[in-house]
């Protein structure tokens, strides 16, 4: 019974994922998707961070320590997670996957840049909430991106945006609770 609702479940996590990937050829997309990817990378959401901590102040510089502190503990068990449980990337499991010419090698499991992305917008959304407007479209393309290029499954990117989201989200309360913000 186990085994059986595990086949199922990762045979719809399967066809979840070509029905995102299969679309990789269509040029706008291709366009958008290798670019917006990079915005939940480790050059991008720390150089977000580090920018915000020094050049500004006030609410941004609070949002930026939070976002770092945030990147920063969400960072560390995604890095021990992939460790532990190595799953191979989808274009090496699933036969016919598109991906773009040099992909990732390390583990699948979980999305590391989707991690990233929510655990940086997350405290800019709860400090800014009209901000939502922008930054969660953009944290779900990122998400959809990871698959879209063949390099996460469904579960990772969905494990990556709820992980990102709770570290996010923890950040957010431990800066407002125990310290004086001057808002």
């Amino acid at each position: 019974m186990k085994t059986k609702l595990m086949t199922n479940m990762y045979n719809f996590e399967c066809r979840l994922f070509r029905s995102v990937n299969r679309h990789f050829d269509q040029k706008m997309l291709n366009f958008y998707f290798r670019n917006i990817t990079h915005l939940g990378g480790a050059i991008s959401t720390i150089a977000v961070c580090l920018f915000l901590v020094f050049f500004t102040k006030d609410l941004l510089q609070i949002i930026g320590i939070t976002s770092a502190i945030s990147l920063l503990f969400s960072h560390l068990p995604v890095a021990l997670v992939k460790k532990l449980y190595p799953r191979k990337r989808p274009y090496l499991a699933l036969l016919e996957t598109k991906v773009p010419a040099n992909p990732l090698e390390d583990h699948s499991f979980p999305s590391g840049h989707t991690t990233a992305i929510f655990s940086v917008i997350i405290p800019f959304i709860l400090f800014m909430p009209q901000l939502t407007v922008i930054l969660l479209p953009i944290a779900i393309s990122v998400g959809l991106s990871r698959m879209y290029l063949g390099l996460h499954y469904p579960s990772d990117v969905l494990v990556g945006c709820l992980f990102g989201s709770f570290v996010g989200f923890l950040s957010y309360t431990i800066i407002t609770r125990f310290f004086i913000l001057p808002l």
